[in-house]
């Protein structure tokens, strides 16, 4: 069987985070986590029953609020696809047409993101989840890929 990325991870930008925590926790039940400066005050949102592997119930998802500002590019509601190898697949969304927004960035304690356009325009991004590059010790830590190496 042919290996599939699975989506795993929303993300909305907000004008004002905790105002949109607020509305999801009572629209929908949602439970919101302020993630801090160090992490540019990401907000996580479970959605689902989750572990610390994540979502318990198989499909499932949880999200993220990010802060709208002025100098991200395709600040849009998006998906986030898991990736065994960003870079190869940095390659391969480029192969297939697409753009990549810049290079894939260290998440402390998450993995390595890169955000990308497809073919129709739309913004989505990938994630090698830490267990990944945990995995592959012969790979380019996240923070060296940061630097430009």
């Amino acid at each position: 069987m042919k290996k599939m990325n699975p989506v795993i991870h929303f993300e909305m930008p907000a004008d004002d985070r905790k105002r949109m925590a607020r509305f999801y926790t009572k629209a929908f039940g949602w439970e919101a986590k302020d993630l801090g400066p160090k992490m540019g005050n990401y907000v996580t949102v479970m959605t689902t029953q989750s572990d610390r592997k994540g979502p318990k119930k198989p499909g499932a998802i949880n999200g993220g609020f990010f802060q709208r500002t002025d100098d991200m590019p395709m600040q849009y509601p998006s998906v986030v696809i898991s990736v065994e190898d960003i870079d190869a697949h940095v390659k391969k969304v480029k192969a297939a047409g697409g753009t990549v927004l810049g290079r894939p960035m260290d998440i402390p304690g998450v993995g390595a993101y890169v955000s990308f356009v497809d073919t129709e325009g739309n913004r989505a991004s990938m994630l090698e989840p830490i267990m990944h590059t945990r995995a592959t010790p012969a790979k380019a830590a996240p923070k060296a890929r940061a630097k430009g190496k």
